[in-house]
């Protein structure tokens, strides 16, 4: 039996990869740019008015979802939501801590993290070669922090345990939306409402609660920024491209996004690397881009 495999027009892989670094060059930015909000807002209220503002740009989605779309979409939802919860507080508080350009360098070795994390769960041992990506990229991220000797700040902590969690996260949407009639808007609308409410009830119970919302201009520039692109925008385009472009294409093009996230805070934020920092950076990017490939 042979099969017809209809190759897509030369200018339709063209504008999916350009949408695609597109798509990697927003998400790499949205570290410098929460990073900048967080000077105006503490980092539970900011997470709660950001992920709030994305329910009610979705909450449509689930009010025209049929009855078992929705059943389905809260059944998946809600514990996934509570991972992304775990996730987004260890990023926000990271970046809150550390350089945006460390956190969007570590973050990304969920992408290295996640082979041993299908070990850990479903049982799959990953090939011989991830070992040795692995290594690449812990020894990338002792070069980032400064050398190979010396403690682990508290936000380049924070962000390595956002990974961690990310590699989970993969296994445990996998398995929750199999069998799911929920559509990926309707299933980010209920993640964004729980992220949103764990948020505000976390708030809740530390003292003092929440200040005021800030008047500043960019603090809302930045937080629409993160809603309407690093969300709406984003998932639109990255589903768009999916459809004229293979799945392995799509991610060694999105597997970009730490470098566009670490060059955007040197320009914007005006932060530094050493030397070593640069090799460090260099040397997760690769192991991510090889895991990535050699997966694909």
């Amino acid at each position: 039996m042979t099969s017809l495999i209809l190759k897509q027009p030369a200018h339709l892989l063209r504008l999916s990869d350009l949408t695609l670094l597109l798509v990697a060059m927003v998400w790499g930015t949205s570290y410098g740019v929460a990073k900048g909000a967080l000077a105006f807002y503490p980092v539970l209220g900011f997470l709660a008015l950001r992920f709030g503002l994305t329910f009610v740009l979705l909450a449509p989605t689930l009010l025209r979802a049929s009855t078992q779309q929705r059943r389905d979409a809260w059944r998946s939802g809600l514990p996934l939501g509570g991972w992304l919860l775990a996730i987004f507080l260890c990023e926000t508080f990271g970046v809150a801590h550390t350089q945006a350009s460390n956190a969007a360098l570590l973050i990304s070795l969920c992408v290295v993290m996640t082979p041993f994390v299908q070990w850990w769960l479903l049982g799959q041992r990953p090939a011989r070669a991830v070992f040795g990506f692995a290594a690449v990229s812990l020894l990338g991220a002792a070069l980032l922090r400064g050398g190979l000797t010396g403690g682990l700040a508290w936000g380049d902590g924070l962000m390595l345990g956002a990974a961690v969690l990310r590699a989970i996260l993969v296994c445990q949407t996998s398995r929750l939306t199999r069998s799911s009639s929920a559509t990926s808007l309707q299933l980010t609308a209920v993640q964004s409402g729980v992220i949103c409410l764990g948020c505000l009830l976390l708030a809740l119970l530390t003292r003092g609660g929440l200040p005021d919302l800030p008047g500043q201009a960019v603090f809302w520039q930045g937080t629409l920024y993160l809603v309407l692109g690093c969300t709406v925008f984003a998932f639109f385009a990255q589903n768009w491209a999916l459809k004229h472009s293979a799945p392995s294409r799509v991610a060694l093009l999105t597997s970009s996004e730490p470098a566009f996230g670490a060059l955007f805070a040197v320009w914007w934020l005006g932060e530094s690397l050493s030397p070593m920092g640069w090799l460090g950076a260099a040397l997760i990017v690769l192991a991510a881009l090889w895991t990535t490939w050699r997966r694909g």
